[in-house]
């Protein structure tokens, strides 16, 4: 079995033969989907590097291996939002690099994976700021609304780029929990940005692709939400910041999960602790299917660290699976 038919396998929790580390994927993005400009910057920046994303964001790159930070925000109030001149997913300098990266598609084992990073709610507070959208929720709720509304019709513009690509694996995500709960409550979710992932969940279905959503923190509180939006594949799953058994057992048989290896441990290591955490996740999440096996986050790992956790994959993760614990 190739690697992208026990991929679907476990997707399907349908007996596949082995674990896997993620979905073999190779991507492809709109300019600007990595906060990159009309004239630069974005992930591949160096350190120290100030730019303008597409959509009017300034960005500050701080730190090797880390996404920069955004330092200033174009949409800061209703006045400004009337008068913000939204990016055209239609404009060859953005869809274009679409079309660009396709070209080198290797096909065989991969999906062709499009990537809508910072859907909505993280496109949002890039636009305004994270206390500005949070209190506009509640005092200028029809701002907010039409604020995602935009955003939405942005990321379907692209959507309709990505399926003339010919995707098969759409990357959504937005980080909805901090450390210790939601970040968002259920009723902010399902009142704002409910109605607005299911223009772009709904347009993917109609054409049978498949959906993997990122959302870091504590999620316990979407994974209802998740489900009824049809997620296929849910990362990164931060082991310390979850209940990993409950959310194995409110998606078995429904959604696939992929991460749950702590970040810290890791960083840390050694190798044998590294690889025992990953047999004990592998156990307790994918005994039955529906599981990749990966670290919760993406972080500058060791080399020795990272290349220790996909060793353990491959050594401990074929069909059936042993308990670590036995």
């Amino acid at each position: 079995m190739n690697a992208r038919e026990d991929a679907l396998r476990i997707i399907r929790f349908d007996h596949p033969e082995y674990v896997m580390t993620g979905p073999p994927a190779y991507s492809v993005w709109y300019r600007g989907c990595n906060h990159e400009g009309y004239a630069g910057g974005g992930h591949d920046a160096p350190v120290g590097a100030r730019w303008t994303d597409v959509w009017g964001t300034e960005w500050h790159k701080m730190l090797e291996g880390v996404m920069g930070f955004p330092t200033k925000h174009p949409i800061e109030d209703v006045k400004s939002f009337r008068n913000y001149r939204w990016p055209d997913p239609n404009d060859g300098r953005i869809c274009g690099l679409i079309y660009e990266r396709a070209k080198s598609f290797p096909r065989g084992e991969l999906f062709l994976s499009g990537s809508h990073r910072e859907t909505l709610w993280e496109k949002a507070y890039m636009l305004c700021g994270m206390e500005h959208v949070m209190t506009a929720i509640f005092a200028e709720p029809g701002f907010v609304r039409d604020l995602l509304h935009r955003i939405m019709d942005f990321q379907l513009g692209v959507a309709e780029h990505y399926v003339g690509a010919g995707i098969e694996l759409a990357a959504l995500g937005d980080d909805l929990g901090t450390q210790k709960g939601p970040l968002l409550g259920p009723r902010v979710v399902r009142e704002f940005l409910v109605p607005e992932y299911r223009r772009l969940f709904d347009f993917y279905r109609k054409r049978g692709v498949l959906i993997t959503f990122h959302s870091c923190g504590n999620v316990e509180s979407v994974i209802d939400t998740f489900l009824e939006l049809g997620v296929d594949v849910l990362n990164p799953v931060q082991a310390t910041a979850n209940d990993l058994d409950r959310i194995r057992r409110m998606t078995q048989g429904k959604m696939a999960l992929q991460g749950a290896v702590s970040t810290a441990t890791i960083m840390e290591g050694p190798v044998e602790r590294i690889e025992t955490e990953v047999r004990r996740r592998m156990w307790q999440l994918g005994r039955e299917g529906g599981y990749f096996c990966g670290a919760d986050q993406g972080m500058p790992f060791p080399t020795a660290h990272i290349d220790a956790l996909d060793e353990a994959v491959k050594t401990w993760g074929r069909y059936p699976l042993e308990n670590p614990d036995a």
